[in-house]
């Protein structure tokens, strides 16, 4: 039984928990968060604690904090030669407080703390700087989920900014896409069954072969009515820089 302390009280802990207290293999015995209020909902069910000095003796001390608490965190720690881990996708594992035995584990998805999420199909990016310390965190991770990859700092960075294309600036397009229905009242709901082919169609074959649309055919007309009927000027720019962007990698080779 690997024995776990949570640090933090976000989507991606409240998730961890949820999932790590599923685990056969895996008991969470601790909880803390600088704000009990934020977990004290769960202290039926974990020993909840907002003092670092009363953090329990663990196997893996998980610190799922803003990246930006994260180098802090590490350090106020009062203990050493244990294994913490952060859960990032942009901090370096050096930033982890060299007293520690340091690692990542980073879930690759996107995180809602009232969305249910089946974690054995979330990705987990593993990377540890004492080698022996890996197949303890290989262990965890597989505990609770079914793809687990050692990956490097300099991939998972990489990683992460991939994620934010393909999440957040997608999900911004919906927002756009949803300004642009209301605002004539259409139906946004029936873009869904679009937003969900979209989706499963890279499943099977890259982006590149998947696009389609206007931009790529280089259908001046239709671009140029779709312009016309944008009244927000924000989502104008948004269109021609996209319509740039598609046309620059699915430019016609000249004759």
């Amino acid at each position: 039984m690997i024995s776990v302390v949570i640090l933090g009280a976000g989507n991606v802990a409240t998730h961890l928990f949820k999932a790590f207290n599923k685990a056969d293999s895996v008991s969470v015995i601790q909880w803390y968060n600088r704000n009990l209020e934020s977990i004290k909902q769960f202290k039926h069910h974990v020993d909840i604690t907002d003092d670092l000095s009363h953090l329990k003796h663990a196997d893996v001390y998980i610190i799922a904090v803003s990246d930006d608490a994260i180098k802090a965190l590490s350090r106020l720690l009062p203990f050493e030669n244990k294994l913490v881990v952060h859960t990032s996708g942009s901090v370096n594992i050096n930033d982890l407080d060299k007293k520690h035995k340091r690692g990542v584990l980073y879930p690759l998805q996107t995180f809602s703390k009232h969305a249910d999420l089946d974690f054995s199909n979330v990705p987990i990016c593993i990377e540890t700087l004492d080698k022996k310390s890996y197949p303890l965190l290989k262990q965890l991770s597989k505990s609770i989920s079914n793809i687990t990859k050692k990956v490097n700092s300099d991939q998972r960075r990489v990683l992460h900014l991939a994620a934010v294309y393909v999440n957040n600036f997608t999900n911004q397009l919906y927002r756009i896409g949803h300004e642009i229905t209301e605002s004539k009242g259409a139906e946004f709901d029936l873009l869904k069954p679009l937003i969900m082919e979209t989706a499963k169609k890279v499943q099977d074959i890259s982006p590149y072969r998947a696009q389609t649309g206007p931009a790529k055919r280089h259908d001046k007309k239709t671009i140029n009515k779709h312009l016309k009927l944008l009244e927000n000027e924000h989502h104008k720019d948004v269109y021609k820089l996209l319509t740039k962007s598609i046309q620059l990698t699915h430019g016609r080779k000249k004759l």
